[in-house]
Order: structure tokens, then C-alpha cells, then sequence
């Protein structure tokens, strides 16, 4: 029999009031695990003001205090990271080992705001006029809220509210309704750590939740992680409330092959960045672009049969190399734009569609699938597919390879493979993308950098976590202050420069 969730305010759990509930899947077996509350305004208004009641105390509290938090949160998370895991991979169905790479990566953020006080330190400059110093300093904003999508349900929150909180903030997290458990388990976590009632509250919900965060006056700067369509309307109807935003955003990431490029390594690299996590990932490699029509031959003829030889299985299964898609509908979709495909042109290569496991017939199971041949003009190879679909695209020049990836809207990670060190640079700086890697197929930065894209990739002007995520949570404040030295007399009417001070 499924559970029921809730949502977490205050510093306590609450049962949900709206009446409204939403499903939650186990991918594996294609039955109903839990229902989670979808909550109404009035209880995301809730989350809003225990975050803005939590607020000043917390913001007053020094940074090495909101440090010793993070300290004791990190510990806790190490302590539960099988559990966490398991979590995540239960509601998702991503493998076991890869939702503990996830877990991973989540704490790396909180590893790096354990260093708050250091990454809040200000600027200062003496005498910029006679005995006039200025000096600058980062404040927090107040109570800002986090979006996060299905795939990462564990790392994506972790790279929102840690650094939020870190900077003095308070928080309301909406999660995804497709996978909550781990956002509340978490809440729980920090909770023990020591964090005050009211420091990070999570509502569940879906769009109604999701417009009261957006308009509600409360609120005053958004973190989104999730689809284009879904993060423009976030951006834009957030600032228009007059919220600071940062909205992270669909992708159709290019991994380009040159005729020199080790090939067992690139198709190593195209196997594990195409189909880990089943495709879901926002920075996973949909499309292959080879230079030369060897080396396409070379590369397809190598990654076919691995592709077709991929072991699906269930989280919990060691030998398990993908798991399930995520819900039914994710699955129907997906194999839609494989049908679209062939209608197009596309020549099927791999053919993952109709995969049925032994004791989980149920199962929302899709093997990988490999087109060769895709033409830019074709809408899979314009859409995020979100799955285990790999194109590749054949270029006849490095220059068509290149043009490909900077003519393509989204801007969020691309990639090389080449033994050519003039190559890798020049790719290097004539790509407009906002993650590059030379022989990395996934350049996801390491949590003391940021991670983000560019053009339809990212709406608003700060990446996410390192120090760019501490900029976006908090305002800029600059002083001027005059400690004269001795009696002065005469007032001023107009500016001096500072020389004449």
C-alpha cells in the first residue's frame, strides 16, 4: 500500500490541506508508491512566512555559526548517502551507483559553503579621499525559493539552498512531485544539523504551487532548474514580480569527433554521456557530430553494438548499466520523437523501443537508441529529447562541425574529442556555450565553480553554485564613511575630485 507524503514548514511536517495529490511512481515496477500532497496557495504562503518570520535572525547570525551548520549538515549527509540514494533511485529509477555519484556531487556544494565567512569577505579601500574609506559588502536577500526538476532529486536542491542559506538566506524549496522524497529527508538532515524552524521549509505541488512562488510579494529571488518552456515562463513572470531570477534550462549538447580523436575513447565517452540516467540529464550528450565521413563510419560502427548490448535492469541490480524512464508519460514521449525520427529520415541505427524485463513487465523500460545521418533540419535533432536518443550528424569540415553547435539554440554544454591541441583551443573560444570540454563528454564544474549555459539554455545573468551562486544570493552594499582626523569647518555645495578632498 503507498504512503503519503507531506509537506515540511516550520521546522516540522505538515499533512497537506488542498485536497489535491499526486502519484508517485516506482519506475521498475510501474506501480504507485506514494502520493504526495500538491499544495494550494495558502499553504505555500504558509512556507513564505515562516521563511520571512525565520529570516532576520538567521541573517543576523554570524557566518561562522551558519558554517558550523553546513559542517555538521555535510557529516550527516555522508552518514546517509546509501540512504539518500536508494531514495532517489526508488522514485527516478536511475542505477544505484549513479544516484550515489548524484548524492556526491550534491555535498561537494555544501563542502563548499562550508567556507562561507571566507566567501562573503567584502573590499575595501583606505583614503579614497582625505580620510574617506569605502569598503563593500554582500548581504543577503531575504527569502528565496528553489524549482528543482525530477532528474537530479537529490544534487539539484543541494546546489540551490546550501549556498542560499549559507549567505544568510532563508529558503521554501518546491521539488519535483515526481520524486519528493529525497528534498524531505534532506529537510530533516539540516534540521538535526542545527538549522532554526523556518531556515528551508519544502512545499510539494505543481503549477499552482509553483505561480504563488513566482508572484507571491514575499518571495525575492528564484533558483529553476527544468525545461525551456517551463524556465522562461519562470523568468519572466518572476521579474515581472520583481524577483531576482536564475532559471537553468533545456540543452542539446554536442560532442564533436574529429577524424584524429581516439575512438575507443570517444565512444566510451558517447556511451556513458548519452545513455547514464537514461538520458535524463540536462547536460547529456544528444548529439555526435563526426568529421569525415570515416570517421562517422568509425564512430557508428563502434557504438552500435554497444549501444544495443546495454543492460537495463533495476536500481538495485550491480550489472544494471541504465534503468527505467522516469513515469509512463516520459516514456510515451520519448519513444514519439524515436517514431518522429524515422519519419523524417533518420536512420535508425539502434532501435531501443519495446524492452520488456522479466518480473517488471510494468516497467517504464526503454533500451538505448542510436540515429545516424541526422540532418540539422529535423526536429530531433532540434527538441531535447530527455531520453537515451543519440544522433550524430555528419560534418564534412571542422568549421561545419563548430557552426553546428553555435547555430543550435540552446547553449548549454558542448564538447571535443581530438589528440589536436590547436584544435581543442580554437574550439575552446569560438564556441557559444556555457560549459566546453576537450575529451569530457559531461564538463559539469566542480562545485567551487559554476555551472550554467547560455542563449535558450539560461535566463538571467548568474550561473549556479561556486561563487557566482553566492553572488546571485546575495546584494551588493557599498560604504563611504569619513572619520575626520581633526576639527573641520565650512560646509560643501558641489562635488570635488578626490585629489582636492
Amino acid at each position: 500500500m503507498s504512503k503519503t507524503l507531506h509537506h515540511y514548514i516550520g521546522g516540522k511536517k505538515v499533512e497537506g490541506k488542498s485536497g489535491r495529490f499526486g502519484d508517485v511512481f516506482n519506475p521498475a515496477s510501474g506501480e504507485v508508491s506514494a502520493r504526495v500532497p500538491l499544495a494550494g496557495a495558502d499553504e505555500v504562503r504558509q512556507a513564505i512566512a515562516a521563511a520571512a518570520e525565520a529570516f532576520p535572525a538567521w541573517a543576523g547570525t554570524p557566518s561562522p555559526k551558519r558554517a558550523q551548520v553546513m559542517f555538521a549538515f555535510r557529516d550527516l549527509l555522508y552518514r546517509h548517502m546509501d540512504e539518500l540514494a536508494e531514495l532517489a533511485s526508488a522514485e527516478h529509477g536511475k542505477t544505484l551507483v549513479d544516484a550515489q555519484g548524484s548524492v556526491t556531487r550534491g555535498i561537494e556544494v555544501v563542502e563548499f559553503v562550508c567556507g562561507i565567512p571566507h566567501l562573503l569577505k567584502g573590499e575595501l579601500n583606505e583614503n579614497v579621499a582625505t580620510d574617506v574609506d569605502t569598503y563593500a559588502m554582500r548581504q543577503p536577500i531575504g527569502v528565496c525559493a528553489g524549482i528543482t526538476p525530477f532528474n537530479f532529486p537529490a544534487m539539484v536542491p543541494m546546489w540551490m539552498f546550501p549556498v542560499a542559506i549559507a549567505c544568510g538566506n532563508t529558503f521554501v524549496l518546491k521539488p519535483s512531485e515526481k520524486d519528493p522524497s529525497c528534498s524531505l529527508r534532506l529537510v530533516e538532515l539540516i534540521t538535526e544539523a542545527g538549522l532554526p524552524p523556518g531556515v528551508l521549509n519544502v512545499v510539494n505541488g505543481d503549477k499552482e504551487a509553483v505561480d504563488t512562488l513566482l508572484t507571491d510579494p514575499g518571495i525575492d529571488a528564484i533558483s529553476f532548474v527544468g525545461s525551456t518552456l517551463v524556465g522562461e515562463h519562470v523568468y519572466t513572470t518572476g521579474c515581472a514580480n520583481g524577483k531576482r531570477v536564475q532559471a537553468l534550462c533545456g540543452a542539446k549538447n554536442h560532442m564533436v569527433v574529429m577524424p584524429d580523436a581516439d575512438m575507443d575513447q570517444a565512444v566510451d565517452a558517447a556511451m556513458g554521456a548519452a545513455y547514464g540516467s537514461a538520458g535524463e540529464r540536462c547536460m547529456a550528450i544528444s548529439v555526435a557530430v563526426t568529421v569525415g565521413e570515416e570517421t562517422g563510419d568509425a564512430f557508428v560502427g563502434q557504438l552500435a553494438p554497444r549501444a544495443g548490448a546495454l543492460k537495463l535492469g533495476h536500481y538495485s541490480d550491480p550489472e544494471a548499466e541504465m534503468g527505467p524512464i522516469v513515469t509512463r508519460q516520459a516514456l510515451d514521449k520519448i519513444e514519439g520523437y524515436v517514431a518522429l525520427g524515422v519519419e523524417e529520415g533518420a536512420e535508425l541505427v539502434v532501435d531501443g523501443r519495446g524492452v520488456t524485463l522479466q518480473g517488471y513487465e510494468n516497467g517504464f523500460f526503454m533500451g538505448g537508441c542510436l540515429f545516424d545521418r541526422v540532418t540539422k533540419d529535423m526536429q530531433i535533432y532540434a527538441d531535447e529529447i530527455f531520453g537515451p536518443v543519440l544522433c550524430v550528424v555528419r560534418a564534412k569540415t571542422y568549421d561545419e562541425a563548430v557552426g553546428l553547435v553555435n547555430d543550435h539554440p540552446f547553449g548549454n554544454g558542448a564538447a571535443i574529442f581530438t589528440r589536436d591541441g590547436d584544435a581543442a583551443r580554437d574550439f575552446v573560444g569560438k564556441v557559444q556555450i556555457g560549459m566546453v570540454g576537450v575529451n569530457v563528454p559531461i564538463p559539469v564544474p566542480v562545485a567551487y565553480h559554476s555551472f550554467g549555459g547560455w542563449k535558450r539554455s539560461l535566463f538571467g545573468d548568474h550561473h549556479i553554485h561556486g561563487s557566482e551562486g553566492v553572488r546571485f544570493y546575495t546584494k551588493l552594499k557599498t560604504v563611504t564613511e569619513r572619520w575626520p582626523s581633526g576639527i573641520r569647518s565650512g560646509a560643501q555645495f558641489y562635488f570635488k575630485s578626490g585629489a582636492e578632498h
